[in-house]
């Protein structure tokens, strides 16, 4: 980050104070609990500057001093951090089957988080039933929704500003109708942000798991629906029209499970290689009691032969797919998620045939974080977003 001293005499003073106010916030929101000195160490600023900046974030209730270093030589000095009732953001989460979310302070922390079952008959239904799950969150939480800074859904599909509606939202009924963003914003309001969902387990990776150490990964997901998230360079890309990540429509449609209208309606390899291609592939080839891709890995696990060769077959179509992202991107990691990338095994399997098939072997590991990795990566967003828009509030550039 720029850091901009007060020599610089072309620049606008106000601009000037806003960014040394931000960098003094991103390291405190980074560096936990630091003094004024330390802070004009990590940022290169004079002690008068930090000082002076210190106190505008101070006054706007951003950080607070949360105590004194003692032990060193010296008198004590006092110790900034942020200050958590500053802000709040929402996460929500839109799956098939699960609603999630979780409200967190603007320190991180998370005060509050559910998970429902969806019972919803169609996509108004669905709004109708975030608005409920956020309600129940903020009364847990102890806040009212005016406290909220950012509130971010992380949903299946692709942003189209020209129509300004969701598209390829997968498995979602009605979830692309020109009806649902206007409803979110009525329910939600002018904090609201739309992330992809597999985009938003990608920046989960990014802070919390594997991708916390390297500039460039895949996040690869393979459950319900199929989808990836692609940070290079430290940052999440998105594709010139968004569509950046959205595998399900790479032209593999060789499994003994696809199918044609979900082909059409959802991509090829998605159709190939989805949970329902799973479970298609098992009750054509024989597999008893094969009403989840769950079972069918499970049945692979207890020693059913026919079982452990759809189990292997759909291996070969992830492996296919990581082999294609490595020859196009070449990430230094790729991770596997949703349900089917999880799966006692499976890692193991896709890592063997991407061996054979691929020109070098990233590390390649399957996500730890779990179920609310969604969540997870939209409370990240949110919080980032959050912060700009309170910093943009202290001393706005003009």
């Amino acid at each position: 980050m720029t850091v901009v001293a007060g020599g610089a005499s072309a620049a606008r003073p106000q601009l000037i104070r806003a960014i040394n106010e931000q960098v003094l916030l991103d390291h405190i929101r980074r560096s936990g609990p630091v003094s004024r000195t330390e802070l004009a160490s990590l940022t290169g600023l004079s002690k008068p500057t930090v000082f002076a900046a210190l106190g505008t974030i101070e006054r706007a209730g951003l950080v607070h001093a949360t105590g004194q270093r003692t032990g060193v030589p010296g008198p004590a000095a006092i110790l900034y951090g942020v200050r958590p009732e500053a802000g709040f953001v929402l996460a929500l989460d839109v799956g098939h089957e699960f609603l999630r979310g979780a409200v967190a302070d603007l320190a991180g922390t998370t005060r509050s988080r559910l998970s429902v079952r969806t019972k919803a008959a169609n996509a108004m239904g669905r709004v109708q039933e975030l608005a409920d799950l956020a309600a129940k969150l903020l009364t847990e939480a102890g806040i009212e929704a005016s406290q909220l800074t950012q509130t971010v859904i992380g949903s299946p599909g692709v942003y189209d500003p020209k129509r300004d509606t969701l598209t390829l939202t997968g498995r979602l009924s009605g979830w692309d109708s020109p009806a649902v963003l206007p409803a979110l914003r009525e329910r939600f309001g002018s904090s609201l942000m739309i992330e992809n969902d597999v985009d938003a387990a990608a920046l989960a990776e990014r802070v919390h798991g594997h991708g916390q150490e390297v500039d460039s990964f895949a996040f690869v997901s393979v459950g319900t629906g199929i989808g990836m998230g692609l940070v290079l360079d430290g940052k999440l890309r998105h594709g010139a029209h968004g569509v950046a990540g959205e595998i399900s429509y790479l032209p593999f449609a060789e499994g003994s499970g696809s199918d044609v209208r979900d082909a059409r309606k959802r991509g090829n390899f998605d159709a190939s290689a989805s949970a329902a291609a799973v479970v298609r592939a098992a009750k054509r080839a024989g597999v008893r009691r094969a009403s989840t891709a769950e079972k069918v890995f499970a049945a692979a696990a207890r020693g059913d032969a026919i079982a452990a060769a759809v189990v292997a077959e759909e291996a070969l179509m992830v492996a296919k797919v990581v082999c294609t992202v490595i020859t196009v991107v070449d990430p230094e990691l790729i991770v596997l998620g949703g349900g089917i990338g999880q799966a006692p095994g499976f890692l193991e399997a896709v890592i063997d045939q991407v061996r054979v098939l691929a020109p070098v072997l990233p590390d390649i590991k399957a996500t730890e974080l779990g179920t609310d990795t969604v969540v997870a990566g939209c409370l990240a967003a949110g919080l980032d977003q959050a912060w700009q828009h309170l910093i943009s509030r202290i001393s706005p550039p003009t």
